[in-house]
């Protein structure tokens, strides 16, 4: 039991919502292109990038005075649950838009939670892998969503992180090392 009381979780939480709020943030980057285009898509979409941020914010705000202190231990559960939270919180575009399109949308991409977690992981680690029969009829912001998480995946979600730990006075290698 001396392992779980030297970890710090408080981090691990402060920097899994600073995961969701970026994760939310490109949710709302693909509200603009669905209301471009006149697309009903939008209100998924916005709900998606909603629920994604309010999570996050709070996970964000109730460890901010966490102590700052990243270790390998905690370098491996951030890079564990940051890939698995933001894959599934990363589905919810598609579930919540998937309804709202027509029936011939609908039947030729059948999406339910295991295809929406699949389509999801699959931009997240860049495998290009898709279960969309008719990716054409697809609304836009959707499309746009999808490809937003393949350049995420390109990017890299931890690398994101890295890039705001400096912000928020956190050395980011141990992160760097679990990732790699």
């Amino acid at each position: 039991m001396p392992v779980l009381k030297k970890t710090n979780y408080p981090i691990i939480l402060n920097l899994l919502g600073t995961l969701l709020l970026l994760n939310s943030f490109f949710m709302f980057l693909c509200v603009p292109v669905s209301l471009y285009y006149n697309e009903p898509a939008y209100k998924g979409l916005a709900i998606a990038g909603l629920i994604t941020f309010i999570i996050g914010l709070s996970m964000f705000l109730i460890t901010r005075n966490a102590k700052k202190n990243v270790g390998k231990r905690e370098g491996y559960l951030i890079v564990g649950v940051g890939w698995i939270g933001m894959a599934l919180f990363g589905t919810l575009p598609y579930i919540l838009t998937i309804p709202q399109l027509s029936e011939t949308a609908q039947q030729a991409n059948q999406m339910d939670l295991t295809n929406a977690l699949f389509e999801t992981m699959s931009g997240y680690t860049t495998t290009g892998a898709s279960i969309l029969n008719d990716i054409e009829i697809m609304p836009k912001g959707l499309l746009f969503w999808r490809s937003l998480t393949h350049w995420i995946g390109g990017m890299g979600i931890i690398v994101l992180t890295i890039a705001i730990l400096p912000l928020l006075g956190i050395g980011g290698m141990q992160l760097f090392v679990a990732e790699a």
